[in-house]
């Protein structure tokens, strides 16, 4: 009877195990549903409305106005000597010769409030030249914005109302968490619609166009005219981009639009309320990209860095810098490219003691450089001089490059300060790699390997030396209107 009695127990227990485990099972899938849901939710709302209608009353539409000189008589209605000449000036003199005088003329953009105590951003160019700024609120209200401060360099301004309370408004948020894929909105006055969302996704990170400085988030979120100056929002509701502009044949929106990252506009905005102006540093050396052929050139590992072609009077100079060094870290940082180097730079305070790490002659080296103040340096800095045609006189043939020596005649027809020396590009082979690398006459090398040259002979040398060490190249620092640049030309 026990093994029998065993025996059932244990059928029992079997079938309560299997029980269970179905039960088990059947509640997990349940949970991965719901939580599908959820994600799937997460990622794509269902709808933007309560996001919308969280951040719209911090989303303002911007009215400029300025005085835009009238017309002086009826020139671009009829042609100068039309019969119909006489007629038009005396009807704008019946008119009281309206169209001489000067008229208004309006523009419209967006913005957003960025604290409770009034400040706004927006574009530079939708407020740059205006007489009178009107902000006109999502419920309606409307105040007049002075200037606080602007960077053209990002296309950024700064403006501020005085409000009877605290307005609503809206945080930035970090552009650099912002992935190619996530969901984004763009609100602003598209075309003077006023108060219109659009949604998107990020399309791509880290653009550039045409600045310094320049961080641009690319979306397909629909951006018009009229835009410009409003937030690209997350759907977190923080701010990660400003739109700024967008690339058109037609002057609409055809789905790639630029918003400046708000980790560059939040930097720029500090420094806007702070001085009314921006303060970036300034190492004070020219520089261009090292190339696979110029990192070959030099022994370099990999081309990567920003190549020194000048130091003039400035932080870098009086730290040891020179033309040639290669600036391989700065402030801790590794140096990528010359983009890179640049906005470090610009985002370093002015005045603060870095440590630069550059590769000079085989080796790497540390010098500490105190940074000035960039807008100082650029008021200061002198216009490049514009080079002349030089004549041709041929001298020697090397490297598809025709040189000769530097004459006080030639010195003079080319525009080459006194105390620069080297030797003059007269003609270039145009089936050359140095015409394909840009070269041209009137170019002027100072340095070869590295090394000064003033001589055919001390040129040679520098070839001759380059392939004893195996080079596959040959470096020269060219200089064209007193702008230096390195290039690389191959020796086979």
């Amino acid at each position: 009877m026990k093994p029998r009695s065993i025996a059932v127990t244990k059928s029992i227990v079997t079938r309560n195990q299997i029980a269970l485990m179905r039960l088990f099972w059947t509640g997990l899938v349940a949970f991965m549903l719901v939580l599908a849901q959820a994600l799937t939710a997460h990622a794509r709302p269902e709808s933007l409305a309560p996001l919308a209608e969280k951040i719209s009353p911090a989303v303002v539409n911007i009215t400029t106005s300025s005085v835009v000189e009238g017309r002086t008589g009826p020139q671009g209605i009829v042609p100068e000597g039309s019969p119909f000449e006489d007629f038009f000036r005396e009807f704008q003199d019946r008119q009281g010769n309206n169209g001489q005088r000067p008229r208004r003329s309006s523009a419209l953009g967006s913005g957003f409030v960025i604290s409770e105590d009034g400040y706004l951003v927006t574009n530079n160019h939708v407020i740059e030249g205006a007489d009178e700024i009107l902000i006109e609120f999502f419920n309606g209200d409307e105040l007049e914005a002075t200037v606080v401060g602007t960077d053209p360099n990002t296309d950024i301004a700064l403006l501020k109302v005085e409000a009877d309370g605290p307005l609503p408004f809206v945080p930035f948020g970090d552009s650099d968490t912002a992935r190619v894929g996530d969901w984004v909105i763009a609100m602003g006055n598209p075309l003077g619609q006023g108060f219109s969302v659009s949604a998107g996704i990020v399309s791509a990170r880290n653009r550039a166009l045409s600045g310094s400085y320049d961080d641009y988030i690319q979306t397909d979120a629909a951006i018009n005219r009229g835009n410009s100056g409003g937030p690209l929002f997350n759907m977190d509701g923080e701010v990660i981009g400003v739109n700024t502009a967008i690339l058109s044949p037609n002057g609409g929106s055809i789905g790639i639009g630029f918003s400046m990252a708000s980790n560059v506009v939040t930097r720029v905005v500090d420094q806007l309320k702070e001085f009314g102006e921006t303060r970036r540093g300034w190492l004070g050396v020219r520089i261009q990209d090292v190339t696979e052929d110029v990192a070959e050139a030099m022994g370099l590992e990999s081309a990567a860095g920003a190549l020194i072609t000048d130091v003039p009077d400035g932080p870098a100079k009086d730290g040891g810098l020179e033309a040639g060094d290669v600036i391989v870290s700065f402030d801790g940082r590794d140096v990528e490219d010359t983009r890179g180097l640049v906005r470090q730079v610009g985002n370093t305070d002015v005045g603060k003691t870095v440590r630069v790490v550059v590769y000079r002659d085989g080796s790497t080296q540390t010098f500490r450089i105190t940074l000035g103040r960039r807008e100082d340096a650029e008021r200061t800095v002198p216009a490049v001089m514009e080079n002349d045609e030089p004549e041709e006189p041929a001298q020697k043939e090397v490297l598809g490059l025709t040189l000769s020596i530097l004459t006080d005649e030639i010195r003079g027809e080319i525009g080459v300060p006194e105390g620069m020396d080297g030797l003059v590009v007269v003609d270039v082979d145009e089936t050359s790699e140095a015409f394909e690398k840009g070269l041209r006459a009137g170019d002027l090398i100072t340095e070869a390997g590295q090394q000064k040259v003033t001589t055919l002979g001390e040129f040679d040398d520098r070839v001759a030396e380059a392939q004893e060490a195996g080079r596959k190249s040959l470096l020269l620092l060219v200089r064209r209107g007193g702008d230096p640049r390195f290039v690389a030309l191959g020796l086979e």
